[in-house]
């Protein structure tokens, strides 16, 4: 695509704060659900400042690691929300508090580490034959689909679904929609017609517009019997930490260890609790990087490399969780940003991170961004999910769909994905995500045998057949391989039909009019 500022661009002083507080929007809504969920689960008090902080120093590490050539923002991550839960459980399972949670990073981080070492040393070729086009370009797909549900139910509230499988409307909702497509329609207008610098920051002007209208929306609801058109809570103004409750501070304060029998107790649980899951967030990370590398037109995975991005989101995780409880993964948000505003700048997103930085400490600005109503964070991840959609749907277009191998490869995916394949072992569950990529993977290995067996046939003919031999040719080799091999024929009888098919071909070269000879007689 064409971008306005590439991966080594540094835009100007004033616009790099736009860019990068653009890009803090982007990522906020989902990097403090994650403590918010943990909390509202389990009763714990994680620290919404602390997880931010987590973020912006575990994007730092990241961006350490990959020599600053990778435009990602790494954020809390919804995969080990189960794994965090477990945590503050209070029950046999685990019961360490923010121990475990630092514990259980370290583990998901080493998972990481252990497959960087080993794409080190194996090399990445072996990605593009398990994972060819067929295969991520859906799953990339489907990251953006599987949001869409969280989109459109904050657009509207987070109201429940009824018995016809819509959703019950009321004023509130009512409201909380006219924000959230207020507040996309501002975005697209931006994008679409606005100038350079409104091109470049559609999401703040969509954002701060919508906030406005829901400011509007709320001062009304003070009127008595119209407490329906509250949308923003600014009660919690009245409640603000002031200072960061970091996790390494929290294990001395509040997340002792509260069980019987010390930590060697609970290192098998935490470690089948977080590394499985670590795989799984493993799966989303390269769908990621093969995403941002279609939009920057840079394959990431070779530059700076695939075990320097797995490095950095490791080492990065271990780091986001230590300050902020909350391991980290890469942000389809934040590539999603990226796309729509053309801005793949690294400077951005280190700027970014200094922002997080230093807005953790900042209690009325946290406050600020926890105050943005869920209806228009939901307008803007319409946009935001959309687009990473529609980046997967792009690497989709150079698959050949008449090819029933890549057919099937990727339908199953996209079945599989928004059907809902989601399994759960204990308290370990694999994403429907991670289901449709195991899924499509086996299956483009199941129908690629032929292919592959096609090619041997070919690779055993005798050069004699394969210079000029026709499809028909070819394809009856392949039929006399798949016999051999089924021990209908024998090797030897193989190799006498194979002899024959040479000098059949032979014989029809030496014939035909255009092999080079005279049909002239000699007098």
């Amino acid at each position: 695509m064409n971008l306005i500022y590439g991966v080594k661009d540094r835009p100007k002083a004033g616009q790099l704060i736009l860019f990068a507080l653009q890009q803090l929007l982007a990522i906020l809504a989902a990097t403090i659900a994650v403590p918010m969920q943990v909390n509202a689960t389990t009763g714990s008090n994680m620290s919404i400042s602390a997880a931010l902080f987590g973020a912006g120093a575990g994007t730092l590490v990241y961006l350490l690691f990959t020599k600053f050539r990778s435009p990602v923002f790494l954020g809390s991550s919804f995969a080990f929300i189960g794994s965090m839960c477990a945590a503050f459980a209070g029950g046999v399972s685990m019961a360490m508090g923010y121990l475990g949670l630092l514990i259980g990073a370290v583990f998901a981080g080493l998972v990481y580490v252990v497959i960087a070492v080993v794409v080190k040393l194996v090399g990445v070729k072996w990605i593009d034959k398990v994972m060819p086009a067929a295969v991520i370009g859906p799953t990339v797909a489907l990251i953006g689909l599987s949001l869409a549900g969280s989109a459109i139910q904050n657009s509207l509230g987070g109201i429940n679904v009824g018995d016809a499988g819509s959703y019950v409307m009321d004023l509130n909702s009512i409201l909380c929609l006219i924000c959230a497509l207020f507040t996309l329609a501002v975005t697209i207008v931006c994008s679409v017609y606005g100038k350079k610098m409104l091109k470049m920051i559609p999401f703040i002007i969509g954002i701060l517009s919508g906030y406005a209208l829901a400011a509007i929306f709320t001062a009304f609801s003070y009127i008595p019997g119209a407490e329906a058109m509250r949308i923003i809570d600014f009660t919690i103004f009245q409640t603000m930490d002031w200072v960061p409750a970091f996790t390494f501070v929290e294990i001395f304060t509040e997340g002792a260890l509260t069980a019987e029998g010390g930590v060697g107790a609970y290192i098998g649980t935490i470690a089948v609790a977080y590394i499985p899951v670590a795989f799984v967030v493993f799966a989303e990370h390269l769908a990621d990087h093969k995403n941002i590398s279609s939009i920057i037109e840079k394959d990431l995975l070779t530059d700076p490399g695939l075990s320097r991005t797995l490095l950095g989101d490791g080492i990065g995780s271990m780091v986001g969780a230590f300050f902020g409880g909350c391991p980290n993964t890469t942000y389809g948000e934040s590539i999603g940003c990226v796309a729509i505003s053309g801005n793949a700048s690294v400077v951005t997103i280190l700027v970014t991170a200094a922002l997080a930085l230093v807005s953790a400490f900042i209690a009325p600005f946290v406050t600020f961004l926890s105050s943005i109503p869920g209806c228009v964070m939901g307008g803007v991840c319409i946009a935001l999910y959309g687009f990473i959609a529609v980046s997967g749907l792009k690497m989709v277009q150079k698959v050949d769909l008449n090819d029933n191998a890549n057919l099937f490869t990727v339908s199953s995916i996209l079945v599989a994905g928004v059907g809902g394949l989601a399994l759960t072992f204990g308290q370990i569950t694999v994403t429907n995500i991670a289901c449709a990529l195991i899924l499509g993977i086996l299956v483009n290995v199941l129908v690629n045998i032929r292919g592959k067996k096609q090619k041997a046939a070919q690779a055993a003919a005798p050069a004699e057949i394969k210079e000029g031999a026709s499809a028909d040719v070819l394809e009856g080799l392949e039929k006399l391989e798949n016999l051999c091999e089924a021990g209908i024929l024998t090797e030897e009888e193989l190799a006498s039909f194979k002899q024959r098919a040479a000098e059949k071909t032979a014989a029809a070269d030496a014939a035909s009019p255009d092999n080079g000879a005279s049909s002239d007689k000699p007098e």
